[in-house]
C-alpha cells in the first residue's frame, strides 16, 4: 500500500475560503477514488493561510483489470452476406483489438468482451490531480499575472510526492517538486522525503499543519498566558476559526489597553476585540480586565511593536466607541423610537417603527392569554427595536438589543425592561441560550412570528439556498423558547392574528403553520423518531407545543401491538369517516352495543398515559367486534351505523396520534 501528499502552497488565503476548500478537496479526492476504483484506507486535508495538503494513505499501487462489454454496430452493417467482416465490423474489432473470432451477436448487435488494464496509481495521479484540485470554488477566485485559469491567491509552490517518488504534475503556471517551504520567518526549502512525514518536518520548521492540533495549540496557549495574571480568556467558535486559519504557527502576546474604556458596554469592548480585531478578551473573577490576548504569526522574542500596534489600533476604536456611546446617551431610549419610521422593515411591509406597533399588539394578546401582566411587556415591545437607529449600534450591528438594553438602563428603565430588550433577540444561535425572563420570551417570540409571517406574507418564503431574514433561526427560536419556558402558547392563532396585522395581506396561514411544524420536527428529531413526530403531528401540534411533545413522548415508548393492529384496521376500513350521529336502534350484535358504552367512556385528558391505558382497555372488546360484525352490512342504515361507531373509534385514537404513520 502507498501514501500520497499533494501540497499546495499559496500566497494568504482568505480564512473563510480555508474550510472551504477543506471539506471540497475531502469530496473531490474522494469521489475521484472511488469513481476510479481506487481502494484506498483513508484522506486527510490539512489547511493553513499559506497551504492547501491532501494525504490519501492506504492506496493501492495499481487499480484492477476490468472486464468490460462493447456494443457495437448492428449485425448486418457489421457482417456482409457471407459472414464476412464489412469495414465497420473491422473498425470496430480494430479499434477494440478484437479479431472476428472475439466478436459474438446479441439481440441483433455485435457484442464482445474486452480486458481494460488497470493504470498504476502514480500514473492515474498524474494525469487528475491537478484538474480535481481546480474544480475548488469560493468567493472572489480572480486571475494572477497572464494565466487564464482563476483561483483564490497565486500558487507559489507544489509538493506532489508518492511514498518517496515525486509524481510530476503542474497547476496552472506551477510544476511541483518535493520542497515545501516552512514558516516565512524559517526554512524556506525543506524537502519532503515521505508523505508519512509530512506533519513532523513541517512542525520542525515553525509550520503547524494540521488545523486541529494548531486549534487546540491555540486555546492552550491562551489559557496558559492568561492564567500568569489569573484571568481567563473569552472566545467563540468563530473566532477560535479565524485565528486558526490565520496562523501557522500560533504565539500569544498579551496586551493592555487604558482602563477608562471599560466604561462603556462591555458587548462593545469585546465586540471590538473578538469580531473587529481577532482578540482573546480576558476575565479575571467574572469582570472584564483591560487586557487581552493576540495570537500572532511571529518567531522570535521581540514583541514589543507587535503589541503597540494592536494597542494602537484598538484604541482608536474604542475611542469610536466611546465617542458614540456620549452621543447616544444624550437623549433617553425612548427617543430613538420616532426615528424607527426612518428604518425600512422590508419592502412592502412598513417600516420599524410600523414593527413595533405589531409587536406591541400582539406581544399584549400573548400576555393576556398566558395571564401575565402587560406593563413592562407593552414597555419592553415599545423600545425593543429602538437602538437600530443609534450610532453605536450602525457602528457595530451585531451588537443591536445589548445595546438597546444598556442604554434602557442608563435612560432608568425597569430592569425588567432592560434585560427584556436584550433577550428578544434570543436565542442567537442554535447552541445559545433562550430569554430567561418573560418580558424577552414574549416579545421575542411576537418579534420573530411577525418576521416569519411577513416574509411568507410577501411571497419569499425559503428555500434550500435562501433564508429571507434567518425565519428558520426565528421560527425554531420561536419553538425552543416556549419548550424550555413550559410557556402555554398557541402559536397557530398568534400566525393567523399577525397576518392580519401586517400591510400586505396573503392568506398563507397555513403554509406558515407548516413551516413552524416541519421546523419543529427536525429540531426533536434528534431526540426523537421521525416517523413519530410525523404521526403526533397530525393534530395541530402548534396549539400547545409541550402538550405535543408529552405524546410524541409516549407514544415514543409504546408497546402496544393489539393497539395499534386495531387502530390500522379501523383507519383501513374507514375510507371516508362519518359525521353520522351513532343510533342504538340499528344495533344488531351485542357487542356493538358493549363497544359504544366503552368508547364513551374514554375521556379526553392531558395525562396521556391514563388516556392510552383507557385506549388499551378497549382491545378486547374492539377485537372481538371484528370478529362478530360486518361492518359492510346489506341494510345500508346498520352499515352507516357501524360506520359512525368506528369513526367515533377513529376519533378516540386520533386524539393520541395518527395509528397509521407509526
Amino acid at each position: 500500500m502507498s501514501i500520497y501528499l499533494l501540497e499546495v502552497g499559496t500566497e494568504e488565503l482568505p480564512y473563510k475560503f480555508i474550510p472551504q476548500a477543506i471539506e471540497q478537496l475531502n469530496n473531490n479526492f474522494t469521489n475521484f477514488l472511488n469513481d476510479n476504483k481506487v481502494k484506498f484506507s483513508d484522506i486527510k486535508v490539512y489547511a493553513t493561510p499559506r497551504r492547501l495538503a491532501v494525504i490519501i494513505d492506504g492506496l493501492e499501487t495499481k487499480t484492477a483489470d476490468e472486464e468490460k462489454i462493447v456494443k457495437g454496430p448492428i449485425k448486418n452493417v457489421a457482417f456482409d452476406e457471407n459472414g464476412n467482416l464489412t469495414k465497420a465490423g473491422e473498425g470496430f474489432a480494430r479499434k477494440n483489438n478484437l479479431t472476428k473470432e472475439d466478436l459474438y451477436i446479441e439481440d441483433n448487435y455485435v457484442h464482445a468482451k474486452i480486458v481494460v488494464k488497470g493504470k498504476s496509481i502514480s500514473e492515474l495521479l498524474q494525469e487528475n490531480v491537478p484538474s480535481i484540485f481546480m474544480k475548488l470554488q469560493g468567493a472572489h477566485f480572480m486571475r494572477w499575472g497572464y494565466n487564464e485559469a482563476k483561483f483564490s491567491r497565486p500558487i507559489k509552490w507544489i509538493v506532489s510526492i508518492l511514498d518517496n517518488e515525486e509524481v510530476k504534475i503542474k497547476i496552472i503556471d506551477k510544476e511541483s517538486s518535493k520542497y515545501s517551504r516552512g514558516h516565512r520567518f524559517d526554512k524556506q526549502e525543506v524537502l519532503i522525503d515521505n508523505p508519512a512525514n509530512y506533519l513532523e518536518i513541517m512542525r520542525g520548521v515553525k509550520v503547524i499543519a494540521d488545523q486541529n492540533e494548531r486549534k487546540q495549540i491555540i486555546v492552550e496557549k491562551a489559557k496558559e498566558e492568561a492564567s500568569k495574571i489569573g484571568a481567563k480568556p473569552y472566545y467563540t467558535d468563530d473566532l477560535l476559526e479565524e485565528v486558526t486559519f490565520i496562523t501557522e504557527y500560533p504565539v500569544p502576546a498579551m496586551c493592555e489597553f487604558d482602563p477608562r474604556y471599560l466604561d462603556i458596554p462591555e458587548e462593545v469592548t469585546v465586540t471590538v476585540m473578538a469580531v473587529h480585531q481577532r482578540y482573546f478578551a480576558l476575565y479575571k473573577d467574572g469582570k472584564l480586565t483591560n487586557k487581552f490576548i493576540t495570537m500572532t504569526n511571529y518567531l522570535g522574542d521581540e514583541f514589543e511593536n507587535i503589541k503597540a500596534g494592536n494597542v494602537r489600533v484598538i484604541k482608536a476604536r474604542l475611542d469610536d466607541a466611546v465617542f458614540f456611546f456620549n452621543e447616544d446617551t444624550k437623549k433617553p431610549l425612548i427617543d430613538y423610537v420616532e426615528s424607527l419610521k426612518g428604518v425600512t422593515f422590508q419592502k412592502g411591509m412598513g417600516t420599524m417603527f410600523d414593527k413595533t406597533q405589531r409587536l406591541i399588539t400582539l406581544s399584549n394578546s400573548i400576555a393576556k392569554d398566558l395571564k401575565v401582566e402587560s406593563k413592562d411587556i407593552k414597555r419592553t415591545a415599545n423600545l425593543c427595536k429602538a437602538d437600530l437607529t443609534t450610532n453605536l449600534v450602525f457602528e457595530f450591528t451585531e451588537l443591536q438589543g445589548f445595546i438597546g438594553a444598556d442604554y434602557a438602563r442608563v435612560s432608568g428603565e425597569n430592569e425588567k425592561v432592560v434585560q427584556g430588550i436584550k433577550e428578544h433577540y434570543f436565542p442567537l444561535n442554535a447552541e445559545e441560550d433562550t430569554a430567561k425572563g418573560i418580558e424577552g420570551q414574549i416579545v421575542g417570540i411576537a418579534d420573530k412570528i411577525d418576521t416569519v409571517c411577513a416574509v411568507f406574507a410577501a411571497g419569499k418564503k425559503p428555500t434550500g439556498s435562501s433564508d429571507p431574514l434567518g425565519v428558520r433561526r426565528a421560527a425554531l427560536g420561536v419553538i425552543r423558547t416556549i419548550l424550555d419556558s413550559g410557556l402555554k402558547i398557541d402559536i397557530d392563532k398568534y400566525i393567523k392574528e399577525s397576518l392580519k396585522y401586517l400591510p400586505l395581506q396573503r392568506d398563507c396561514a397555513d403554509e406558515v403553520n407548516e413551516f413552524f411544524v416541519q421546523r419543529m420536527i427536525i429540531f426533536l428529531s434528534d431526540k426523537y423518531n421521525k416517523q413519530v413526530l410525523e404521526a403526533c403531528s397530525a393534530k395541530n401540534p402548534l396549539v400547545d407545543i409541550a402538550d405535543y411533545v408529552k405524546r410524541v413522548d409516549l407514544v415514543q415508548n409504546l408497546n402496544s401491538p393489539e393497539l395499534i393492529e386495531n387502530a390500522n384496521r379501523v383507519i383501513r376500513i374507514l375510507k371516508e369517516t362519518s359525521d353520522d350521529k351513532v343510533n342504538e336502534s340499528f344495533f344488531k350484535e351485542p357487542v356493538e352495543s358493549s363497544l359504544y358504552k366503552e368508547i364513551q367512556g374514554v375521556k379526553e385528558t392531558d395525562n396521556y398515559s391514563s388516556y392510552l391505558a383507557s385506549l388499551e382497555k378497549l382491545n378486547p372488546t374492539v377485537t372481538k367486534f371484528f370478529e362478530d360484525v360486518l361492518v359492510m352490512d346489506k341494510d345500508e342504515n346498520v352499515k352507516k351505523n357501524r360506520i359512525a361507531l368506528l369513526t367515533l373509534l377513529k376519533n378516540k385514537y386520533d386524539y393520541l396520534t395518527d395509528f397509521s404513520k407509526i
